[in-house]
């Protein structure tokens, strides 16, 4: 259908047309032939222009009208892309809570196996005890009275640690019918027992070293027990008697103390410097003993960032209620964890970061070891990698040899320990302060916690540590030696 304004354009050029017609004929005087061409002429050219012009129109409507398209097909895509995202968003949070679940409910299945193994062991340790008894009340009278030459006599103190050890810890001492190791038992028991009333318990230090450069960043604090002949006992010489006696307790609240009073004076020289401090399960365990050391830890609480508290591995993840209770205690007041002692590659990093762990220490062999890494579910490479996922750091530890720092570097291991940066040496210690520390120390484990923060820093310096240089084998020897 024709438009008026089309009709009305077309009726005013048929008039211009003829008007110019007029002009040229009544005006100029052309004849009526050649007024009728020219106004012919204007006609043609006006219908040209108007077709020129209308088909300029349409093509700048329908280039605007295709961005405008464009544009709209522009926002689509973004608007798509935006739902894709959401979509993938959500089923990934769906997913995580999916596998979250199952992880607990792995992590509540290897509890309770954990468990279930732990009482499979009581029960046989119980039968053994038992069986024991049934040997000892069995043997003849001249097997139970060997000819064997009598301990030297103990002092009042030493015969009622002995009995209360005897008789707490039936393995050691009834479950073996050889004096010879009955005797050595004694022993030792009356050795911790001395060494904790006489502040005979010496701390040696191994510093803990940052990859490759090798600068100390941390200490570990081992425990040595000074015997009557002035030797050392080393912590897997006396540490299994002390838990079969019920001696842990005294023994780590001692070392609590020391090693806040170390990391005091490894502070009035340097902000930076951290402690690793061993700490039985066992200790968790009693209430009493926790309380004391509950109240030390408190006392001391600004040094929680740079006291860290060691356990072992297999030893945190069989806690039972109450000590996972008393460890979360320990949590609020701010102290981190480290473990050590770990067997196999397989680990809960998630369930290690909730329950306090910053650090886990695995031999440097372990690592290393190509036969873990088929049995493993990851390869060692990416443990450290994983660990920094949850916030813990791992550290190498018992590396001996240069060959071993090269590969761990390929680990992308941040901290190592071992002999050849250092090995395990004693404080230097003023000997007017040892004797308060010792004093100190015997009423902390008879009155209650002591205040650790109202002790002044004396002359203790640790050793530092060679950095670059030493022979394994050497610093093996000196580490025996010390």
């Amino acid at each position: 259908m024709i438009r008026i304004s089309t009709i009305f354009i077309t009726l005013c050029m048929v008039l211009v047309s003829i008007s110019v017609g007029v002009v040229l004929y009544a005006l100029i005087g052309l004849r009526a032939s050649e007024s009728a061409v020219v106004a012919l002429a204007v006609l043609t050219v006006l219908i040209l222009y108007n077709a020129v012009s209308v088909r300029m129109h349409g093509r700048n409507n329908a280039q605007s009208q295709i961005a405008d398209l464009s544009q709209g097909v522009a926002d689509l895509a973004r608007q798509v892309s935006d739902f894709g995202r959401r979509l993938a968003a959500a089923e990934s949070k769906i997913a995580l809570a999916n596998s979250g679940g199952s992880d607990r409910l792995q992590s509540g299945l290897q509890s309770a196996l954990g468990e279930i193994s732990e009482l499979g062991g009581l029960v046989r340790q119980l039968a053994a005890t038992v069986a024991a008894h049934d040997d000892l009340l069995n043997l003849p009278s001249a097997v139970s009275a060997p000819a064997v030459e009598p301990p030297p006599p103990a002092r009042p103190s030493d015969r009622e640690t002995l009995a209360r050890a005897m008789s707490a810890a039936p393995a050691v001492i009834r479950a073996t019918a050889n004096p010879a190791r009955i005797h050595n038992d004694a022993q030792i028991l009356a050795t911790i027992q001395n060494a904790i009333e006489t502040g005979g318990v010496d701390t040696f230090l191994q510093p803990i070293v940052t990859l490759p450069q090798r600068k100390v960043r941390y200490y570990e604090a081992m425990t040595r027990l000074r015997n009557a002949r002035g030797g050392y006992l080393a912590a897997g010489d006396f540490i299994p008697a002390a838990e079969s006696a019920g001696l842990m307790g005294q023994l780590d609240n001692t070392v609590l103390f020391r090693c806040i009073q170390v990391l005091q004076r490894l502070h009035s020289r340097n902000k930076d410097a951290g402690l690793f401090c061993n700490v039985a399960a066992a200790t968790l365990g009693d209430p009493a003993t926790f309380a004391r050391c509950l109240d030390l830890l408190e006392a001391n609480r600004a040094l929680a960032p740079s006291l860290i508290l060691e356990f072992k591995h297999d030893a945190l993840r069989r806690l039972d209620i109450t000590e996972r209770k008393h460890l979360a205690a320990l949590t609020q007041l701010g102290y981190r964890f480290s473990v050590d002692h770990v067997t196999n590659l397989r680990i809960e990093p998630r369930e290690l970061a909730d329950r306090g762990v910053r650090f886990i220490k695995m031999p440097a062999s372990l690592l290393l070891d190509q036969r873990q890494t088929s049995a493993s579910d990851i390869h060692p490479a990416d443990i450290s990698d994983l660990l920094g996922r949850f916030g813990i750091d791992l550290i190498a530890e018992r590396i001996e040899n240069e060959g071993a720092v090269v590969d761990l570097l390929d680990y992308s291991i941040r901290f190592g320990q071992g002999f050849l940066f250092a090995v395990p040496r004693p404080l230097r210690q003023d000997a007017a302060e040892d004797a308060t520390d010792k004093a100190r120390l015997h009423a902390n484990n008879t009155a209650g916690p002591a205040q650790a923060g109202a002790l002044k820093p004396d002359a203790i310096k640790p050793e530092r540590s060679p950095h670059m240089t030493g022979n394994a084998a050497l610093a093996r020897r000196a580490g025996g030696a010390a």
